[in-house]
């Protein structure tokens, strides 16, 4: 089992803690870097977190626990045009990276306006590619509830925002429902909001970690984030990707930010232990720029 921790360091001498995680045969599932800060996410074998504190600690870093880490959400508005975008739903994207996760905002074509917003097919698809969907809606309790046919259906969990109180029960194919973050034109800055977001990391980790515990009981071969490391290890093309987080890791997959038409044969022979990535995996065309996603197969669906 793995620890997914942030590490947030100076860039000097850096090295020394990727080389520790790889000694301890963990891994680095994403970096960034900031002016002379580095921000890295880790993934390490449960009994050497301590000694990943005490490197941090001598090289003067931050160490912090990222629930999130190694999964990919959905953030999606009913239109990302400037009169309708929650100004909540970019707050909430940045809140969520903080926590390890890799997010990203998705606008529908056509859902402004409770009586007219839709959904398209290939939008269900591409939001059903991820981990999970936090759906930002609005201000009013009756627009929200006559927006619950753009998620009904979807086979991911699913998060509601929005500003009233309400119950769950009222947002037929919603997981979990949370106030205070309505469609307001301010930062989500003062006490009430701070709150609220906390309150949606809560819900959004444990919806995950009923996702992990289920996924326990029968899962994968190799786990997700071995996969990333291989593919980035054997596919060249991968060093040629510009865009953040080429090999983007999610609890029973990854996206590998490739063309399928071009790449797809040669991600399936990636080897990873003695298997072949596509005799233990789906290989497919994203609805996301027509990318490659691969969902890892279950023990039991191999065999």
């Amino acid at each position: 089992m793995y620890e997914t921790l942030t590490y947030t360091g100076g860039v000097h001498k850096n090295e020394e803690m990727k080389e520790l995680i790889e000694d301890m045969g963990g891994f680095v599932l994403q970096e960034n870097t900031l002016q002379m800060d580095i921000i890295l996410t880790l993934a390490v074998p449960l009994e050497d977190v301590e000694k990943v504190k005490e490197k941090a600690k001598e090289l003067m870093g931050i160490i912090k626990v990222a629930p999130m880490a190694g999964t990919e959400i959905a953030i999606v508005s009913p239109t990302l045009a400037r009169h309708h975008l929650p100004h909540s739903a970019c707050d909430i994207s940045e809140y969520l990276r903080r926590f390890g996760a890799k997010d990203n905002m998705i606008g529908l074509a056509r859902g402004a306006g409770k009586g007219i917003s839709r959904i398209s097919e290939d939008e269900k698809r591409l939001i059903e590619e991820h981990d999970l969907a936090v759906f930002a809606l609005g201000s009013f309790e009756q627009c929200i509830k006559d927006k619950t046919h753009l998620f009904d259906d979807i086979n991911i969990p699913v998060v509601v925002t929005g500003a009233p109180e309400m119950d769950v029960k009222d947002l037929p194919g919603a997981d979990a429902y949370v106030s205070g973050l309505g469609r307001i034109p301010r930062r989500l800055k003062r006490g009430e909001d701070i709150r609220a977001l906390r309150k949606l990391v809560e819900v959004v980790e444990e919806i995950l970690d009923a996702k992990r515990r289920d996924m326990a009981m029968d899962p994968p071969l190799v786990p997700s984030i071995l996969v990333k490391t291989e593919i980035e290890n054997q596919i060249l093309a991968v060093s040629d990707v510009y865009s953040p987080t080429p090999v983007t890791s999610q609890l029973d997959g990854v996206r590998v930010k490739l063309n399928y038409d071009q790449y797809h044969e040669e991600i399936s022979q990636v080897k990873i232990d003695k298997y072949s990535l596509g005799d233990i995996s789906e290989i497919t065309r994203s609805k996301m720029y027509d990318y490659t996603l691969i969902k890892l197969l279950s023990e039991s669906s191999i065999i």
